[in-house]
């Protein structure tokens, strides 16, 4: 059986990850858990979201699904922040029989909630069509994640990730997390590359240690389970209640749609859109960068380096008009979150000085209006200013956001295969 749950978290508190973790210890005598338990990052745009757009599902070998079944349910309604106006659970089971008759729309719903939008309808009448086994709460809004999730299950073929989660013990939760930061820092130093966004080293920021009033006390990302185990172990903190390592599509880029024309853009949904720079990037209030993107349609976008992504906005603000660049991100009133850049070709652009003098090798001044320039010292002349290239900081190749802005679902350069990846300010 695969059991989908979503939604079971707020603002206030509450992690479904952590009803994940807890199912795991106690589904166990019921049968086996298979693998590992999946976490999927959804759409990241969708604005109904309580925190981070996670649903998860988990694997059981069983011959009791009645009691699997009331036990997952019963622990959903204790655990659920039921009285938080967004929090709307949903959870959705798949038996082995619905297995291969229901893999195919599962798999397709799975990808389609990841990049599009997905109405609670459209969730409700594949659980129809497919005969499954489910249950929603209030607005019901949880059962599209719980579905998408049950399609990442039978779905092998999907990049994948994994995260250790460790939890706090039920009596810390809401007061301040306690964890040594030198031993997150050595922890990142061992293992990094093969674990990131543990640490932002260029703005001095843990970022594996969440903020928000949840369970989670860390969370290790890495490219296999026994890595991210391996980091967690370096690291010192209050004593952890319990952890689980979850398969994910976290750090895959899986949201992101390659879109030929600026025109085909809808807002809710995430890009890759190749494009030339129409104007010199400007920053607005709140510390905001923003620059126009145009492309051979004659349609334009306005790409946005909010202010959270600190030192990636001095390079947008380096580029120029006529650069061509590909943009990667999420769109949202018609603004395009920039989670990655790559510079294309950059314009050769000039200025004019003072010629400089070829016997002292320093600038001329102005002999007067239309009287071109003299060197005093010198006393040689130049009747016409000179052309200099402006010496670009920038050089063509990729760049991302530092990781303390970094997307759950965006691909950090650390996991592509290509020699283009640039750092710019240096990690």
């Amino acid at each position: 059986m695969i059991i989908g749950i979503d939604d079971t978290d707020s603002r206030q508190g509450m992690c479904t990850t952590y009803l994940g973790a807890v199912l795991i210890e106690e589904l166990n005598v019921y049968g086996d858990i298979k693998e590992l338990p999946i976490l999927v990052r959804l759409n990241p745009t969708i604005p109904y979201k309580t925190r981070g757009n996670a649903a998860i599902a988990i694997q059981i070998d069983t011959k009791y699904p009645g009691r699997v079944i009331e036990q997952v349910i019963s622990k959903i309604e204790s655990l659920a922040e039921m009285q938080s106006e967004k929090t709307n659970p949903g959870v959705i089971f798949v038996q082995d029989e619905d297995y291969s008759r229901a893999a195919p729309e599962l798999k397709r719903f799975f990808h389609n909630t990841v990049q599009h939008v997905m109405t609670i309808e459209s969730a409700k009448n594949l659980i129809s069509k497919l005969g499954l086994t489910a249950k929603g709460y209030k607005r019901e809004r949880g059962l599209i994640g719980a579905l998408a999730a049950t399609g990442a299950m039978l779905d092998d073929k999907w990049d994948c990730t994994y995260e250790y989660l460790a939890y706090r013990k039920k009596s810390l939760w809401r007061l301040p997390r306690t964890v040594d930061e030198k031993s997150v820092y050595r922890s990142d130093l061992t293992c990094y590359p093969n674990t990131w966004d543990t640490i932002d080293r260029t703005n001095k920021v843990v970022v594996c240690v969440p903020k928000s009033p949840d369970p989670v006390l860390y969370g290790i990302r890495g490219k296999d389970a026994g890595t991210v185990k391996s980091a967690a172990e370096m690291i010192e903190s209050e004593t952890v209640d319990r952890s689980a390592v979850y398969r994910t599509n976290q750090g895959t880029d899986m949201h992101l749609i390659n879109v030929f024309s600026i025109k085909d853009i809808e807002d809710m949904q995430s890009y890759v859109v190749k494009g030339t720079v129409k104007n010199t990037p400007y920053t607005i209030e709140g510390g905001h960068t923003i620059f126009s993107l145009g492309d051979s349609s004659g349609y334009y976008i306005d790409c946005a380096a909010y202010e959270p992504t600190k030192n990636f906005r001095y390079l947008i603000r380096s580029l120029m008009t006529g650069d061509n660049v590909t943009v990667y991100g999420s769109v949202k009133n018609q603004t395009l979150n920039i989670e990655k850049i790559r510079i294309n070709s950059l314009v050769t652009k000039y200025e004019t000085k003072n010629p400089v003098c070829p016997v002292c090798n320093k600038r001329m001044k102005s002999a007067g209006i239309n009287q071109g320039f003299r060197c005093r010292k010198c006393k040689t002349k130049a009747y016409s200013s000179a052309k200099l290239e402006i010496d670009r900081e920038l050089e063509p190749g990729i760049y991302e956001v530092p990781p303390s802005a970094r997307r759950h679902l965006a691909k950090p350069l650390v996991r592509f295969e290509s020699n283009d990846c640039k750092l710019f300010p240096s990690r």
